[in-house]
């Protein structure tokens, strides 16, 4: 099942746990999306046990430095998870609204879950970039696929790939993504968005977690064709991703931004269009500077480079020095050819 983007930036709002295990939060947050200007919402499907084991031995605990640092993995996906009982009405709450409603499974029942639900698009997160059987199995759906990059090198991001490609699946997209949250604008690298497009023939996005809209924004000058971002009613809400979201009135600038940038962007051309080609006229021309008779030779007093463009070329202006006019000329006259002798 192909997927047809917009022909301009996809800009996806991240409910993830931003809701406070409410329904009826979930389904505001999907309106006030909409009415922010987001293209899709996004939801994150698993059950605690699905992604992890419920154990506290040291590999499982969360520190060095952390938004959750003191909680095991398996409490904070059962703080974070949105129940899969949710997923069909926020999902229509999302058709509703005109948004897309997509998902990251993170294993092979969220997968089929989510494939009866016909979503349009797999979204593989950062840190399930290097499962290879959970990725060979979402691009087995014939679905479009996102993947984040977060944690992978490039064998691991080529490796990723060709797991799409082994179930001939190509209909895939890059995200850049640093996986600190939140992260800071310095660890983007965004330049990294149009090498990768190059090095992998795909096409490229942004999944943000940095605490403003100015990282994303140059991302689309970049080339991002899809930006997420985590969304919330409010952050008081509170929630592990809480601090890291943007809040409708933050994401509503966001978009603006985004679709001034895609227009800024444009397409190459190489002179003025629009109003700018009108103004060439307001560009320098040689004109007359001084009244000048008839036979006298013109000088750098008499012939000047000035605005407006009405006169000749300014590179005709060191030859034309001491040529002489057949005719008088009032300060100001544009100068043509034919008044030259």
């Amino acid at each position: 099942m192909s997927f047809t983007y917009p022909d301009h930036v996809f800009v996806v709002a991240e409910l993830s746990a931003n809701h406070g295990g409410s329904l009826e939060v979930c389904l505001e947050t999907v309106r006030a999306a909409a009415a922010a200007g987001a293209d899709a919402i996004k939801l994150q499907t698993y059950k605690p046990d699905g992604i992890t084991l419920d154990c506290d031995t040291p590999p499982f605990q969360i520190r060095d430095g952390t938004l959750w640092d003191g909680t095991t993995l398996h409490a904070l996906y059962v703080e974070a998870q949105t129940p899969w009982e949710w997923h069909a009405p926020i999902q229509a709450e999302a058709h509703r609204r005109g948004l897309t409603f997509f998902s990251s499974p993170f294993d092979f029942e969220a997968v089929d879950f989510l494939d009866a639900l016909d979503v349009p698009i797999f979204k593989i997160a950062s840190f399930e970039i290097c499962d290879i059987p959970l990725i060979e199995y979402c691009a087995s759906k014939g679905r479009a696929m996102i993947m984040s990059t977060g944690i992978a090198g490039l064998a691991e991001i080529e490796e990723a790939l060709a797991a799409c490609h082994r179930q001939g699946n190509h209909d895939v997209t890059l995200l850049k993504c640093t996986s600190a949250y939140p992260a800071l604008p310095s660890d983007a690298n965004l330049a990294t968005i149009p090498l990768w497009a190059k090095t992998f023939g795909v096409p490229m996005g942004l999944s943000d977690h940095t605490t403003d809209d100015a990282v994303a924004i140059a991302a689309v000058a970049l080339g991002a064709r899809v930006i997420e971002k985590h969304f919330i009613l409010d952050r008081a809400i509170g929630g592990p991703d809480a601090s890291f979201s943007m809040m409708p009135d933050e994401f509503a600038r966001l978009v603006r931004g985004i679709r001034v940038a895609e227009q800024a962007v444009g397409g190459i051309q190489s002179g003025p269009t629009g109003q700018a080609l009108v103004n060439r006229r307001f560009g320098r021309s040689l004109f007359i500077a001084e009244d000048v008779k008839a036979g006298e030779a013109l000088t750098p007093r008499t012939l000047r480079s000035v605005r407006p463009g009405d006169g000749l070329h300014p590179r005709h202006y060191h030859d034309l020095l001491g040529r002489t006019l057949r005719q008088d000329a009032v300060m100001g006259t544009p100068l043509d050819w034919s008044m030259l002798d």
